[in-house]
């Protein structure tokens, strides 16, 4: 990856970052995270389309989806990424792997993110 198509990434990530910081000021809270919600789901809905109009790239296409894709919906959301991750593996016909990736994603992240709590309390 050159540095042009790292700037654009980090352009992009900053962009996200700062829809998901809009979007979390625009969405009340609840019981339920909701702009979390809003933001996961959109994120997912986003680079799905996006994975989807990003085949057979050239160079300056892979620029784009390095903004877009890697930037934009990483910095909005990283459960983008796993979500597409997750249906790459669901079109290749690997359930097993898919529903491994899930299983172990959730667990790990929550179980990760309770030992952060705990060791930072």
């Amino acid at each position: 990856m050159n540095a042009a198509t790292l700037l654009l990434v980090a352009l992009g990530g900053a962009l996200g970052s700062v829809l998901r910081a809009l979007a979390g000021v625009a969405v009340p809270a609840g019981r339920l995270p909701w702009a979390t919600i809003a933001v996961n789901v959109t994120g997912s809905l986003l680079i799905g389309w996006l994975m989807a109009r990003f085949t057979g790239l050239g160079e300056n296409d892979l620029r784009v989806q390095g903004f877009w894709v890697v930037g934009v919906c990483g910095g909005f959301t990283t459960f983008s990424a796993f979500s597409w991750q997750t249906v790459a593996q669901l079109q290749r016909g690997a359930w097993g792997l898919a529903l491994a990736n899930v299983l172990l994603s959730v667990t790990l992240c929550l179980a990760a993110t309770w030992l952060g709590w705990r060791l930072g309390r």
